[in-house]
C-alpha cells in the first residue's frame, strides 16, 4: 500500500499513479471497514487490558470470532442452499389450476335475536 506523498502535492501526476493511489484506497476502505465492524460489533473499542500481552490476546481474540462469525455465516447459508432443495417448505410453488374463488369465504349474515 502506498499512502500520499507528504508535502506539496505534484502538479502533474501520472495516471499510473493515480490508478495505483485509487486501487490502494480500496484496499484501505476495506480494511478500515473491517475494523469498524470489530469495534462496533465485536467490542475492539472496549479493550480495557493493561499489558501489552494481555491486550494483545484480546484483539487476537477478537478477531478470531470474527473470522468464525463469517465462516458460520458461509456454512449457514451453504446449509440454507441445500437444505431448501429438498425440502417443500422452500420448494413451494403455486399450482396453476387452484381456485381462488372457492377458498373465499362467504359473508355471513347474522340475525339478531
Amino acid at each position: 500500500l502506498s499512502g500520499p506523498p507528504l508535502g506539496r502535492p505534484p502538479a502533474k501526476v501520472s495516471k499510473s499513479k493515480k490508478k495505483q493511489a485509487l486501487e490502494d484506497e480500496r484496499i484501505r476502505n476495506a480494511i478500515e471497514g473491517k475494523f469498524g465492524q470489530g469495534k462496533r460489533r465485536f467490542g475492539l473499542n472496549r479493550v480495557m487490558a493493561k499489558l501489552d500481552n494481555t491486550s494483545g490476546t484480546v484483539i487476537a481474540i477478537s478477531f478470531l470470532v470474527m473470522n468464525l462469525a463469517t465462516w458460520w455465516r458461509r456454512l449457514f447459508c451453504v446449509f440454507l442452499c441445500l437444505f431448501g432443495k429438498r425440502t417443500p417448505v422452500f420448494g413451494l410453488k403455486i399450482i396453476p389450476t387452484y381456485k381462488w374463488g372457492d377458498s373465499i369465504q362467504k359473508k355471513l349474515i347474522f340475525n339478531s335475536v
